[in-house]
């Protein structure tokens, strides 16, 4: 096994429908621009509300990458 070295950066998704699109949205746009994506874990969930209803989940991701050498 090489060594390798791993980057975490931390994300918001959004989502109407809950909290697992939410993670899912913050993991697919990330993956547009980030490469060799390895580990999500979801740090924290909550709710956007308005007028008393639920109006967007949120999940917060710590997400790693892996450094190109």
């Amino acid at each position: 096994m090489t060594d390798s070295i791993y980057k975490i950066v931390e994300l918001v998704g959004t989502s109407a429908s809950s909290w697992e699109d939410a993670a899912k949205n913050a993991i697919e746009t990330a993956s547009r621009t980030l490469k060799d994506l390895r580990i999500a874990e979801i740090t924290k969930l909550d709710l956007r509300i308005e007028d008393g209803k639920i109006a967007a989940y949120r999940a917060r991701v710590n997400l790693s990458f892996k450094y190109e050498k």
